[in-house]
């Protein structure tokens, strides 16, 4: 997959600026809205879709603790957007809702189609036994819908629902993915879309396949 350089490079200086920004967040505060973050060392600690993070506590830089394999860039984007737009108030509602029922969403849905489920359909088309394996490596929960469903959580404080129907002799492979409606009080409406793409790309990287359609992950 081919990414524009020019896109990549404003990816890049986005992550300088929030690590900039995470060196001014009072850390005490963060802990608070988040529990999951751990003191580890110099770093503050966290999971996102199975991997484990660690944000220097200083510098805000972020490394993979636990493996030697590059970060995207999406995936510190998410980790940081976490720390600045989480709420202190903020808790898990157990209202499951698609993507466009999300507050502020509506203006992103079309986009999303094109960049996540169009993406997750094809690429896991005829794959059911790859994704359902790559599920369970992220630390995922079965569920009873689809040909396989799956809770997923993206950061402890955000779980996700990925649905997905195989294609047949009538309809090509199908799906979805559900949010808690207290995703937004956790993340920007954008990091939404993001987390979803990465979610998509973990799976994808977990079955050992190639991400297929066009999606907006920046390496």
């Amino acid at each position: 997959m081919e990414y524009d350089s020019k896109k990549i490079s404003n990816y890049e200086k986005l992550c300088n600026d929030w690590m900039a920004k995470f060196q001014g967040m009072d850390k005490e505060v963060l802990r608070r809205k988040l529990p999951e973050l751990k003191t580890e060392g110099d770093y503050l600690s966290l999971v996102h879709f199975g991997r484990k993070y660690g944000i220097h506590s200083r510098t805000g830089e972020i490394t993979a603790l636990e493996d030697t394999l590059p970060i995207r860039l999406t995936a510190k984007l998410n980790i940081y957007t976490l720390l600045w737009f989480s709420k202190e108030n903020a808790f898990f509602m157990d209202k499951w809702v698609p993507f466009q029922e999300l507050k502020d969403a509506r203006p992103f849905g079309p986009a999303y189609k094109k960049g996540v489920t169009d993406v997750f359909s094809a690429t896991f088309s005829g794959h059911l036994k790859e994704l359902e394996a790559a599920c369970r490596k992220l630390g995922g929960q079965s569920l009873p819908q689809g040909d396989v469903g799956y809770e997923i959580h993206a950061f402890a404080c955000v779980p996700m629902r990925f649905y997905f129907w195989d294609s047949d002799e009538e309809f090509p492979a199908q799906a979805n993915i559900l949010f808690d409606y207290s995703a937004t009080d956790y993340n920007h409406i954008e990091s939404a879309v993001s987390t979803a793409e990465e979610g998509v790309s973990r799976l994808a990287e977990a079955a050992g396949l190639p991400v297929k359609g066009h999606s907006f992950q920046m390496k």
